[in-house]
């Protein structure tokens, strides 16, 4: 028996008088039991249809067709039907947990009022449900970490809570929507065990949705491949990635990011060098504030960057990856030698700094977050250029049409708004500010972890073709290995702010030495 039926679903949405179809004549089922991946780029169609099940969509949504929950119609259905599914029956995982918890709410409140509010349990009998909850899902220490709040977990911790929510009420179905995406290799390892384990012992159906291949071929019974909102392909996941009808689905599995970097010559610059570099942050407790102790984020790390070369850091969350990028930019404090372009910058202040800014750069994990809503693409790119340059307006606008084209996107839309681009022309975009100033050091951290695979090649093929072109150092921090291996000439892997292992990308990935770099690495590329 089918737990979810979906039959010719239809979903556009209004604006300015128009409608915008997202998806159309959509059909797929999830038997009770199975799980069901949906797969496809960004804009597909996959999470509208999830959404759709059980009245999630906007206001100016236009939902047509049939959603059936066990037998149940749901297209349609008053609210309070709605309510009674919802959290109950039919759960959902979202991608971002720190967006869906509440910040002001211990995870106790968070956890008790779905139980409070579907099963009505109150006291000493809603709190041993909490730590059940949180025990199931692998929470270490459940009674007291119910009284924390969100950021005092970590990703990954944050995302099991979020599954223990999901599950609180005993859902027939599980909806997961991207839940993996910003975990790294191992931690995201764990959450689909986790999520495996629980299907059989909880007796759950699971719909899926996600853009990597790899995490449907681990967990999926069948796949449903959706282009443009529509469902092009589906079948049994093994039939599926062994022999594909579909040309999007068999570009969808050849868009792997493959190739390795091209030797650099080695007696290149030195760009920059650290030595025995450390960044360790007071603990101040008491009235007084005094230093009770250190957060050793980053311990002894010694490191170089050639003209031309790009140094991968790999890690999981809390490594001190980011932590030692910005120190190297002299964004925080740190301990001991720095040297750009042949000057030791470890003790320079602001104003020392400010020259050397338009030789070091940085593009971010999130290009919607890091660029402003309120700012054209123009203002965006150009704003390093009123500060390091003395070009007229007119003059930088020329600069910006050029940066655009070198990244492949249109000048014509240099007057657009960040909104009005895709994931990965936002990214292009963020790299073009970044490049505009032709800096000599180029600092990514994640540049690639929240885009479709499709265009994940897309970006390390220009990161590539820039770095080549400019001779630009990089310093590539991801917890993507397949991504870290194609662009990286040395790989430099932390862990609790330790440097455990550092080689050339060739010795690091086909032969690790250190226990830590094998787990990863396993857990990464099995």
């Amino acid at each position: 028996m089918n737990v979810l039926e979906i039959r010719d679903l239809n979903v556009g949405f209004r604006q300015a008088g128009q409608v915008t179809q997202a998806v159309q004549d959509v059909d797929l089922h999830v038997a009770r039991g199975e799980t069901v991946a949906i797969v496809g780029e960004s804009g597909s169609g996959k999470s509208v249809s999830a959404l759709s099940t059980v009245g999630l969509l906007p206001e100016n949504a236009q939902v047509q067709g049939s959603v059936r929950y066990n037998g149940e119609e749901l297209i349609g259905a008053d609210e309070k039907t709605l309510r009674r599914i919802r959290g109950n029956d039919i759960s959902f995982i979202f991608q971002e947990p720190m967006t869906s918890l509440n910040p002001l709410h211990t995870l106790e409140k968070q956890l008790g009022e779905s139980l409070a509010l579907h099963q009505g349990l109150q006291g000493q009998e809603k709190a041993d449900r909490i730590v059940d909850l949180l025990e199931k899902v692998g929470i270490p220490d459940p009674i007291i970490r119910m009284k924390s709040y969100p950021h005092q977990l970590s990703g990954g911790q944050r995302q099991r809570v979020m599954i223990a929510m999901a599950l609180a009420n005993g859902p027939d179905l599980l909806i997961a929507d991207e839940p993996t995406t910003a975990l790294d290799v191992t931690i995201e390892a764990q959450i689909l065990d986790l999520l495996s384990d629980l299907k059989k012992t909880e007796d759950m159906s699971l719909l899926f949705i996600t853009h990597d291949l790899g995490v449907v071929r681990r967990i999926a019974d069948r796949v449903v491949v959706m282009k443009d909102g529509v469902v092009v392909e589906t079948g049994k996941t093994h039939e599926i990635f062994d022999n594909p009808s579909h040309p999007y689905t068999k570009m969808l599995l050849e868009a792997d990011t493959i190739g390795t970097a091209d030797p650099i010559d080695e007696t290149s610059e030195v760009l920059v060098e650290t030595e025995n570099l450390k960044v360790w942050f007071p603990i101040q407790r008491g009235l007084l504030r005094r230093t009770v102790g250190h957060v050793k984020a980053v311990n002894d790390a010694t490191l170089s960057v050639r003209a031309g070369e790009t140094l991968g850091i790999v890690g999981e969350s809390g490594s001190g990856k980011t932590t030692l990028a910005l120190a190297i930019m002299r964004l925080i404090s740190s301990k001991n030698r720095i040297t750009f372009l042949g000057r030791d910058i470890h003790n320079f202040n602001r104003t020392q700094m400010r020259p050397l800014r338009k030789d070091m750069q940085i593009v971010f994990q999130d290009p919607f977050g890091s660029l402003s809503p309120r700012m054209s693409i123009a203002e965006i790119i150009s704003e390093g250029l009123g500060v390091h340059s003395d070009l007229s307006k007119a003059e930088q606008r020329t600069e910006v049409a050029k940066i655009l084209e070198e990244v492949e996107l249109d000048p014509s839309t240099m007057d657009r708004y960040p909104h009005e681009f895709s994931g990965g022309q936002r990214q292009r975009i963020a790299v073009a500010r970044a490049m505009i100033l032709k800096p000599r050091l180029v600092i990514l951290d994640e540049p690639t972890s929240a885009l479709d695979r499709t265009v994940q090649v897309q970006i390390v093929d220009l990161l590539r073709d820039l770095q080549k072109k400019y001779q630009l150092g990089f310093l590539f921090i991801s917890h993507d290995l397949k991504v870290v291996r194609a662009l990286s000439h040395r790989v430099l892997v932390m862990k609790n702010g330790d440097v455990v292992e550092m080689g050339s990308a060739q010795q690091v990935f086909d032969d690790p030495q250190h226990p830590y770099t094998q787990t990863l690495l396993n857990a990464a590329l099995s």
